[in-house]
């Protein structure tokens, strides 16, 4: 595994991360439980330096070795918690990995229990949090059924932002799918992601989420992706996922960061 002369020195925690073992914070849980040694000792420091290209890691005994990356696109359904284990015992996404030996896995951002669709797993935690952070202005796109027929004058609002809980939220775009009776589709687009960003958006606006499902992550789509199915991305996808991370960090603009602070 090649090694920058500046990372060789990482957190007993962070190098599990790193070696592809599991999450950040499952390997504190380890470390703090006493089921980790670095050189045959045990350690329950999770910030105890490591030399990734010289040291020896354990877990239960078992040495850790650098792992394969894998990713990993999931239709998720509603429902479902996207986490690996829930304190008021709610069923997760993990309930759709059971027979896939796919369990070690860990979630690239979140999608709450009432949202569905296209959500990304991997064993690569520091390329999942970049992916995930809010600063990386990844495009994500979303299909949102609400309970109103939208006009112009609520698709001009979710562009333009509102201030909610002291947080800016707006979309990046926002346009009409199609409506109904008394219902409509929209296609909102954020480049960054809040709590309930969406529906605290809409809320303010006086529409109500019915659905509201992720379809695309950046260039990768969910595409006909059978609702708790998983399948691998391709190496294009990884490539094309990639490069949509740099291209969005570079073109983010200083005119966005100022308008994130509410003004006096």
């Amino acid at each position: 595994m090649p090694l920058d002369k500046d990372i060789r020195r990482v957190g007993l925690a962070r190098s599990l991360s790193k070696l592809g073992h599991c999450s950040r914070s499952r390997a504190v849980e380890l470390i703090r439980a006493g089921r980790v040694k670095l050189n045959g000792v045990a350690r329950r420091s999770a910030e105890c330096p490591v030399r990734l290209d010289r040291d020896q890691i354990e877990v239960d005994d078992q040495v850790v070795r650098m792992r394969e990356f894998v990713y990993v696109a999931m239709n998720k359904p509603r429902g479902l918690v996207t986490s690996a284990s829930d304190e008021k015992g709610r069923k997760t996404i993990y309930a759709l990995l059971e027979d896939t030996n796919q369990s070690w896995l860990a979630p690239v951002g979140r999608l709450d229990k009432a949202s569905e669709g296209l959500l990304i797993l991997t064993n690569d935690s520091e390329w999942g949090h970049r992916l995930a952070a809010p600063e990386s202005h990844l495009d994500k796109t979303y299909h949102v059924q609400i309970d109103r027929i939208a006009n112009s004058q609520l698709i001009a609002a979710l562009e333009q932002g509102i201030y909610d809980q002291g947080e800016f939220l707006r979309a990046r775009r926002a346009h009409i799918l199609r409506s109904g009776a008394k219902n409509c589709w929209l296609q909102i687009t954020l480049d960054e992601g809040r709590n309930r960003h969406i529906r605290r958006m809409l809320k303010s606006q006086d529409a109500e989420v019915l659905r509201l499902v992720r379809v695309a992550i950046g260039p990768l789509e969910l595409g006909t992706l059978a609702k708790g199915a998983t399948r691998p991305l391709s190496e294009e996808e990884k490539c094309a996922l990639d490069e949509a991370l740099r291209a969005a960090s570079a073109n983010r603009t200083p005119s966005l960061r100022g308008r994130r602070s509410k003004p006096a």
